[in-house]
């Protein structure tokens, strides 16, 4: 009998749909929220994460912040929460995205890369 298992750290990203003008940048911009964390998995299947950690990132400029635990797993939670400035504990300053975020005229849909089409639906950008 053998035992197939692993442990990594992964990311998983969140829907939260704030506006916001940065403090950094001074652009108008959204929060991109996700939390990262450290994963043991039997036979390719996650079953105990831990070293949960919740950050926000402009997609402005990319300005990083570590964001309150507790909001971070209402958000977990599928709760509608606003994040406050004193929720936000500055990791790094913008200047990460040059251009922020693309998104397609057609379907809505949001990337970061460099893409000439759209993946989803083949719109030029």
């Amino acid at each position: 009998m053998f035992f197939i298992m692993g442990i990594t750290e992964d990311r998983k990203d969140f829907e939260l749909n704030q506006l916001i003008t940065c403090s950094v940048c001074g652009k108008y911009g959204r929060f991109i929220v996700f939390m990262t964390y450290t994963v043991l998995s039997l036979f390719f299947i996650p079953t105990f994460k831990w070293n949960k950690h919740y950050y926000v990132q402009t997609s402005c400029c990319g300005s990083l912040y570590e964001l309150d635990p507790e909001i971070g797993k209402a958000i977990a939670r599928g709760e509608q929460v606003e994040i406050r400035q004193e929720n936000l504990t500055k990791i790094s300053s913008g200047g990460g995205f040059s251009s922020g975020y693309k998104k397609c005229r057609q379907c809505g849909y949001e990337t970061t890369e460099d893409f000439e089409y759209c993946p989803k639906c083949g719109t030029r950008f």
